[in-house]
């Protein structure tokens, strides 16, 4: 789905950004997504992760956009090798191939790189970047030396020539077989897995996706950005967003990280359902209740993996142990499922997309005011409100407000006198009388005097 038209499309062409590090990628992708989506910092090999968002190229054609990580081919380290084979692999099966160059002195890494395109030459478009006002423009033209027909001069942080660019990587493109469709009530599920870093977020997005396209190692912190992926299952649509691991703020030292960090808080904001990935090794720590907590209040489904459980003693009542343990730890959380799974070898892994699908449906379920004001007069029979003179209040009607996030409103005579008890009955009663079982219940109360 496009923000500029909230129009979801299919089968659109995909455009791959490449290069070294630090030409401006991830400067260029945002620039023609017209917002801040992928990572940039002055910080060479920022990107590592392929990222993926679709846009309309000059406010007109649709295509899905990749961000890729920096070729680093010179003293390579895991991290680097991983991310040319990533970025290589994105070129190979991509429609085209911007390849994205730094004005100045062409160096032997962009001799080398541009030698390994070649079998990909016929879907490239080279272009230099930063010559903005025609800054070393004279040496960015040794380019056609290597053999293109055409390079254009852009800049990406200043925007010089980009909608030349893009009416060039439209040109060169497909759109035959692109379809639009329209934003349903039966859209695709939008799923945030979130964590510590180093509990096996990328190892499950792969296996969900049926895509290599998260990095995955035993190195911590190894995701930065966002990662987005799709998949069906069952005939649902689903959209994976991998986020980087959270870690206490005092143990975030890099401002890398501290912008990673808030890419994996912000996708709480647009995901329908979070999964918590816990390591079951550790259990529920400080850093996922918090985590939970922000998902919590934003109405987001939740689904607690406790991975690596093929670690974990083959014991009876290894697993009730746990679930009591996180169930006492976070008490007021006892509607979220908590289930056992492996990413690596899959186990459990049907249960997590199984509790997900019922979440999806009663997240968007929406209680008609008729039936709900029925219901409430039922409730206030079987549990009156107090009496007392300093807690007296009576209850009006309420309506519910939005559905995903679930969200009621109580009209009362004295919103202070409503106790923090008599609305979690009545949150409650919802729960369980209108199947809300697996989601938190947002509970708004307001003074009313009709």
């Amino acid at each position: 789905m496009t923000p500029e038209s909230g129009i979801r499309y299919k089968n659109l062409p995909e455009v791959v950004l490449a290069g070294r590090p630090n030409t401006g990628k991830s400067t260029l992708f945002n620039r023609l997504l017209r917002k801040r989506r992928a990572i940039t910092d002055p910080t060479p090999g920022v990107t590592r992760d392929p990222v993926e968002a679709d846009c309309l190229l000059n406010e007109e054609k649709p295509v899905r956009l990749i961000d890729t990580g920096g070729f680093k081919l010179a003293d390579c380290g895991e991290i680097d090798r991983l991310v040319v084979e990533k970025t290589l692999n994105a070129v190979k099966n991509c429609d085209l191939v911007v390849l994205l160059l730094e004005a100045g002195e062409i160096t032997s890494e962009d001799e080398e790189l541009i030698g390994l395109l070649r079998p990909y030459k016929k879907k490239l478009i080279a272009a230099v970047n930063k010559t903005e006002g025609g800054r070393l423009a004279s040496d960015a033209w040794n380019v056609l030396s290597f053999g293109f027909e055409k390079v254009l001069m852009i800049s990406a942080e200043h925007g010089d020539n980009v909608g030349e660019l893009q009416q060039e990587i439209i040109k060169r493109l497909d759109f035959s077989k692109v379809e639009e469709l329209r934003d349903t009530a039966d859209r695709e599920i939008r799923i945030a897995l979130l964590g510590k870093p180093n509990t096996g977020k990328s190892t499950l997005s792969n296996r969900l996706t049926g895509a290599a396209s998260s990095i995955v190692s035993e190195i911590p912190g190894t995701t930065r950005d966002t990662v987005e992926g799709r998949f069906s299952w069952k005939s649902k649509e689903f959209l994976l967003m991998d986020t980087a691991g959270i870690r206490r703020k005092t143990k975030v030292t890099e401002n890398i990280e501290y912008y990673s960090v808030n890419r994996a808080i912000k996708s709480i904001n647009d995901a329908d359902i979070v999964i918590l990935m816990i390591d079951a090794n550790e259990g529920l720590t400080d850093q996922d209740k918090k985590i939970a907590a922000l998902a919590h209040d934003k109405g987001r489904g939740i689904i607690m993996a406790l991975n690596k459980w093929d670690t974990m003693p083959k014991q009876k009542n290894t697993f009730k142990t746990a679930e009591d343990k996180i169930h006492f730890q976070f008490g007021q959380m006892e509607y979220a499922p908590i289930l056992a799974v492996s990413a690596k070898d899959g186990t459990g892994v049907d249960k997590i997309l199984s509790a997900a699908v019922k979440m999806y449906g009663q997240l968007n379920t929406h209680v008609s005011t008729s039936r709900l004001n029925q219901a409430l007069e039922n409730w206030i029979k079987e549990y009156p409100p107090p009496s007392g003179p300093q807690t007296r209040f009576k209850i009006k009607y309420a309506v519910q407000k939005s559905a995903n996030p679930v969200h009621f409103i109580l009209f009362v005579s004295r919103e202070r006198a409503v106790s923090d008890s008599y609305i979690s009955y009545l949150r409650n009663k919802i729960r369980k009388d209108f199947e809300f079982s697996l989601i938190p219940i947002i509970m708004e109360i307001k003074s009313s005097s009709k």
